[in-house]
């Protein structure tokens, strides 16, 4: 009663029928609905680390394209006195950043050192000295009496630092160099220099002043070198009609002849831009063959990138028609093709590289042999995986539901079992990738197999040149050892990215 008579006190205005003159029916749902793809690509944003090493790889990518587009360089241009030079660029070192000039500390240099620097700055220009680092000065008994002596620790740029080098000539093209010389302004040919007028100098082209016993500069009262130039009417060379250097008068010669061509010093760095057309500009520096490092590592990992790619899509196609058909079936069939599985596993990568390259690589070239290497074994874990993934799903019950509709063996298997895993076995090609590219790069690295003569050059024969320079020329070490890497950490952050994101469920475990 009490209940009813607090009903009774509502109002009944505060009654009121809804939707009184219409029919009712389920609303469209206002949000979108995603796909798989699309939810597995939410998942995959959230891993920050994950996402961060598909930038990077996308970064290595581009860099592997690009590299040797953009570099005035290709890999068979090879200067043999550029050898394992530090990183220069021109413009860059015009700036004063101290950061790709081309330059190496040299210690303990003394006074006579310090000549030979000067030497090479006042005859062509170019001062090999960017900053004395440091100046320690010493007491030391010389003659009876205790005199100072200087030791410097020099900042040196190497490209200026080889000065003038002897070269042979023909005639015509010492011609061109002539010609070339007038064109631009730049100071390629320097006289000559007879060796014996040089006291205890033979065979320094750098040495174009008057030395003493000791190989000391000797200077004039006004603290100038004492130029040594050939002069002598009885030195035969070819006609020189061309800019001279400052303070010549027409007597000094600028060539000998050598067995029916001619001989003359020249500006290294000024011969190098009549033959390239620019001057050198090395943004990584140079290997142990005299090569663009920036291009070398950017072919090196092109190769490496495409044979691994080509090697994964081989290994998936392989591995994942074996495996669905032991997982399918099982039994005595799983049980036979996984003895075959285990004993190809149980040969060492090393000894079938090896095997293939001596007896198979002169009919089908050392590439294929080394692809069929990979491939033998291969696919084994990605069988063992689709597998797995087989024998998680056949027993579920849209499979029963297609059996029992009549489907065949190679409709359920391909049709309906395999979509469901794919998702599971493409991601684990990423994580093959960097597998096959640490495996290629230990091979080359080892000398194993060889891949310069197709692929031009790689990364493991990057590194294999640059750990014999590494003690002078750390660069030729640190650029391939950078990339790659790089390239490990990044693909097995963004191989196990996608994994979660595609397969959830095993988040944190292993296929």
């Amino acid at each position: 009663m009490n209940n009813h008579n607090e009903f009774e006190r509502i109002p009944p205005e505060k009654f009121e029928f809804v939707q009184m003159d219409a029919r009712l029916h389920d609303k469209k749902l206002e949000t979108k609905s995603r796909s798989f793809f699309q939810d597995a690509m939410l998942r995959f944003r959230k891993n920050k680390s994950s996402v961060a090493a598909a930038w990077i790889l996308l970064f290595l990518v581009i860099f592997a394209i690009v590299a040797p587009l953009v570099s005035p360089y290709d890999i068979n241009d090879k200067d043999k006195l550029y050898i394992n030079y530090p990183a220069y660029v021109p413009e860059i070192a015009e700036l004063g950043w101290g950061i790709m000039d081309g330059s190496k500390i040299h210690g303990s240099q003394n006074e006579t050192s310090m000549n030979y620097w000067n030497g090479i700055a006042v005859e062509t220009g170019l001062n090999p000295v960017l900053d004395i680092v440091k100046t320690t000065t010493t007491l030391v008994k010389y003659r009876g009496q205790m005199v100072e002596r200087n030791v410097y620790d020099l900042k040196v740029n190497r490209y200026y630092e080889l000065g003038v080098v002897y070269r042979i000539f023909s005639y015509a093209e010492f011609e061109k160099i002539q010609a070339w010389q007038d064109e631009t302004g730049i100071q390629v040919i320097y006289p000559y220099v007879e060796p014996k007028d040089i006291e205890g100098i033979s065979d320094n082209p750098n040495i174009w002043y008057q030395v003493d016993s000791k190989g000391a500069a000797v200077l004039d009262d006004d603290g100038n070198f004492v130029p040594m130039y050939s002069t002598r009417s009885d030195i035969e060379g070819a006609p020189y009609h061309s800019q001279r250097i400052a303070g010549d008068d027409g007597s000094y010669i600028y060539s000998v002849k050598k067995d029916g061509a001619v001989q003359a010093r020249v500006c290294y760095y000024n011969y190098y831009q009549y033959l390239n057309g620019h001057e050198p500009s090395y943004i990584f520096g140079t290997t142990t063959l005299g090569q663009d490092l920036f291009s070398a590592v950017g072919i090196g990992a092109r190769f490496s990138l495409i044979f691994a790619i080509v090697v994964s899509i081989i290994n998936l196609g392989i591995g994942a028609i074996y495996g669905a058909i032991q997982g399918y079936y099982g039994g005595y069939v799983d049980m036979a093709m996984d003895r075959v599985a285990d004993v190809l596993s149980g040969v060492p990568f090393v000894v079938v590289a090896t095997l293939f390259q001596l007896h198979m690589s002169a009919k089908v070239g050392v590439v294929g042999a080394f692809l069929f290497a990979f491939v033998l074994t291969g696919w084994i874990g990605m069988a063992a995986l689709t597998r797995k993934q087989f024998y998680r799903f056949k027993s579920q019950e849209f499979v029963m539901a297609a059996r029992t509709l009549g489907a065949s063996d190679g409709r359920l298997m391909f049709k309906h079992i395999f979509p469901n895993a794919i998702g599971t076995i493409i991601t684990s090609c990423a994580l093959i990738i960097p597998n096959v590219i640490r495996s290629e790069t230990t091979m080359t690295y080892l000398g194993i197999v060889s891949l310069t003569d197709l692929a031009g050059t790689t990364i493991g024969t990057l590194l294999s040149q640059g750990n014999a320079a590494v003690t002078t020329a750390p660069h030729t070490l640190l650029w391939p050892s950078l990339f790659l890497g790089l390239l490990m950490i990044s693909f097995n952050l963004f191989g196990n990215g996608l994994r979660d994101a595609f397969n959830p469920t095993t988040r944190g475990e292993d296929d």
